[in-house]
């Protein structure tokens, strides 16, 4: 009589719950009931179910009717199947209650796991609310993020366990060597700072790294155009430059062309929206170009390493106000009229900051009118043409954190030590101080 009984319940409910889904415009009690009255309703196919004790039918003892079987549905089902599945549910318990195999039910308040998955056990699901149960480790193939288990047994692998660690750093070309130029890049005159700029930058902006910054002025009386090789050289590496239009002895253009730059990439639907790293900003020209890089890089916090190219103070007291947190080069013809500028501002005792002075040497004699304490040879429009490689290198350094090209500036020998210019005649001649 139980076990018929335990049938006649589960079997109500199921039907109970088939019409509910199937009759989306009744309510689930109407479903219910309907499910539960249909028992006794001449509808169902089977006999009277008769109390053994008894030999009477039995009697619904919620409704008073008297209880048949469905022989489609329940005759060859053993009462402690699944009423939905038809498999084995467990061993039937006490007071009629089914009680499924150990480890089948899902955690209380927990859903049913995916097909073919298997439930975590209890301690080992990380929650939103509790960061440290989550841990990293790391391998040869990457980091890998799992779940903190109290048990000795992690739970199992997933695909959405796997954590891609971004790139570090800003972006910058995979090939490294200064001297050639790689990527393509979209190249705007016309721009920027009273509209008389140069813009420029790789065609194929990253999508998971930022660029640095670096700010060119070009000589005093001179067009940024006619610096177009180092421009397009920086941009090739991987920086966005803006060449200011013109470069008075101070930053009246450097500071409009970063707050242009800055909106930019401030502003959504702007090709270099997000895509800048404006604490990444390096100043760079040549003559009264370099004077407006060293003012910049004493008064703007976003500039962070400049280089002089063919220039130097006047006064031989700019480098001392450099912080001692930024960086600084001077790179500087044999022959050129801006040497002893150069090693005087490098020179002064008071320079605090990380500095080099980058002196190339051996250009062909009779190529430069200008001569400096008996030497000639690479004059004042040395470093943004033969020179430039110089330039790009400092950046990828200062800027790009490749910090094994220090090893070619400081120290004894190194490429801008005493190594050879490339594609052009003699060497380079460096020192380093405050590294």
């Amino acid at each position: 009589m139980k076990k018929n009984f335990i049938r006649v319940v589960k079997l109500a409910f199921v039907t109970a719950s088939a019409l509910a889904f199937m009759n989306c415009g009744d309510s689930v009690v109407d479903a219910v009931d309907g499910a539960l009255g249909g028992l006794s309703s001449s509808s169902v196919v089977g006999e009277p179910v008769i109390d053994p004790v008894t030999g009477e039918p039995m009697v619904d003892p919620v409704t008073g009717e008297i209880i048949y079987t469905n022989p489609e549905s329940s005759a060859a089902m053993d009462p402690t199947d699944d009423p939905i599945t038809g498999e084995e549910n467990g061993d039937v318990g006490g007071e009629g209650e089914v009680v499924p195999p150990t480890g089948d039910t899902p955690a209380e308040g927990g859903d049913t796991p995916a097909e073919g998955g298997d439930v975590p056990a209890e301690g080992d699901v990380p929650t939103d609310n509790n960061p440290s149960d989550v841990v990293t480790s790391s391998d040869s193939e990457g980091g890998v993020t799992e779940p903190a288990s109290s048990t000795s047994e992690s739970a199992p692998e997933s695909s959405s366990a796997v954590v891609q660690e971004a790139p570090k750093g800003i972006f910058l070309a995979n090939d490294t060597d200064e001297n050639k130029d790689y990527m393509e890049v979209e190249y705007f005159t016309n721009t920027g700072d009273n509209g008389g700029a140069i813009l420029a930058y790789p065609k194929r902006l990253s999508e998971t790294q930022k660029h640095g910054v670096v700010l060119w002025g070009p000589g005093g009386g001179s067009s940024p155009s006619q610096y177009e090789g180092i421009i397009r050289r920086l941009a090739s590496h991987g920086f966005v430059v803006i060449a200011t239009s013109e470069s008075p002895d101070g930053t009246g253009r450097g500071k409009p062309a970063l707050d242009w730059l800055e909106k930019k990439n401030n502003t959504p639907g702007d090709p270099l929206y997000q895509k800048l790293d404006m604490t990444k900003v390096g100043a760079s020209g040549h003559s009264m170009g370099g004077l407006q890089s060293e003012e910049m890089l004493i008064n703007d916090d976003r500039v962070i390493t400049a280089v002089l190219n063919n220039s130097g103070d006047m006064a031989h007291v700019d480098g001392t106000k450099v912080p001692a947190t930024k960086t600084f080069a001077i790179v500087y013809g044999e022959g050129g009229m801006e040497r002893p500028n150069a090693e005087a501002d490098y020179g002064n005792p008071g320079v605090k900051a990380p500095a080099c002075l980058i002196k190339m040497t051996g250009g062909a004699v009779g190529a430069n009118p200008e001569c400096q304490n008996g030497e000639c040879g690479w004059g004042h429009g040395s470093g943004p043409w033969g020179g430039m490689a110089a330039t790009v290198s400092w950046m990828r350094w200062h800027l790009g954190g490749e910090d094994f090209r220090k090893a070619d500036f400081v120290g004894t020998s190194g490429a801008y030590i005493n190594g050879p210019i490339v594609g052009g005649p003699g060497n380079w001649k460096g020192q380093c101080k405050n590294f």
